[in-house]
């Protein structure tokens, strides 16, 4: 009796627990990966490594030294190219961010006549290369006679910006329920009052990420901004080119660095921020 109790005690535990348990084992998959991930960071730290070095020409390892940071925060042109880049983001998220709200809600609320021709035009900046988008907007701002300047850069800029902001908002409010504005409408809300205290918070996650994505990649921009930058208007990326064809220094691998910690920081900001979102609406 004994024997046939442990018999069926044993044919009830699950088969996972009496089979022994195998060590992970790296698959190939997981080896290419390494391989793939080590292939695509490996120039971002030789790049880092050299921009700590002592030496002046980067051909020998002399020594770690923060000198190129210092001398790089102390140049007075960078600072400027810099400061024309931070405005330039931020004008044209400024302006891509109200427009592309607007934009992305109008396609996935409204009915209207050639609806799904303008959808396809206004995400036409994310599939055309760069260099047709800049050689078209430096054509069209000769034929009105408008100047090149810094804002002609933003100009430029909020072309691609509104894109990129128009379709990280229409997908999260593809994923909202439509009867949250109907049932405010029913309580007596105004549109405007329904768009302003249901909908916007809801949108407000998926905003800020495309906004901070549209900010890096105005950000790091040098060929539209090469093509549509007036006189003085230079910015950090175009700085960064007008040194590099007289020879890579040192100071140039300490600004690259920063450029990279400063875009990579402000990218997993914006990936944290529509993850977050992403938890709270499948809770």
């Amino acid at each position: 009796m004994e024997e046939q109790l442990s018999h069926q005690q044993e044919d009830e535990i699950p088969i996972e627990i009496l089979q022994p348990k195998s060590k992970p084992r790296l698959s190939w998959q997981g080896i290419f990966s390494l391989v793939m991930f080590f292939y695509m960071y490996l120039p971002i730290l030789v790049l880092t490594i050299y921009s700590v070095n002592d030496s002046k020409y980067s051909a020998s390892w002399r020594g770690f030294t923060l000198k190129w940071y210092q001398i790089l925060f102390q140049d007075s042109r960078v600072l400027r190219s810099l400061q024309n880049s931070l405005s330039v983001a931020l004008a044209a998220v400024a302006i891509s961010a109200v427009l592309g709200t607007l934009m992305a809600v109008g396609l996935a609320r409204y009915r209207f006549p050639g609806k799904s021709l303008y959808r396809g035009i206004s995400y036409l900046p994310l599939i055309i290369p760069d260099i047709a988008i800049a050689v078209s907007t430096l054509v069209f701002l000769a034929v009105i006679g408008t100047p090149l300047s810094l804002w002609t850069i933003v100009a430029a800029h909020v072309v691609f910006c509104l894109a990129y902001i128009a379709i990280v908002v229409s997908a999260r409010i593809t994923a909202l329920d439509p009867h949250l504005e109907e049932a405010a409408l029913d309580l007596g809300a105004t549109p405007l009052q329904a768009f302003l205290k249901i909908l916007l918070p809801e949108l407000m996650p998926a905003i800020i990420a495309g906004c901070l994505l549209s900010f890096v990649l105005s950000l790091d921009d040098f060929l539209i901004a090469s093509f549509t930058a007036g006189t003085g208007a230079t910015t950090l990326p175009m700085e960064i080119f007008s040194r590099i064809r007289t020879g890579v220094k040192p100071d140039i691998n300490a600004l690259s660095v920063v450029v990279i910690l400063f875009s990579g920081f402000i990218a997993f900001i914006a990936e944290f921020i529509r993850y977050q979102s992403e938890q709270k609406r499948f809770q």
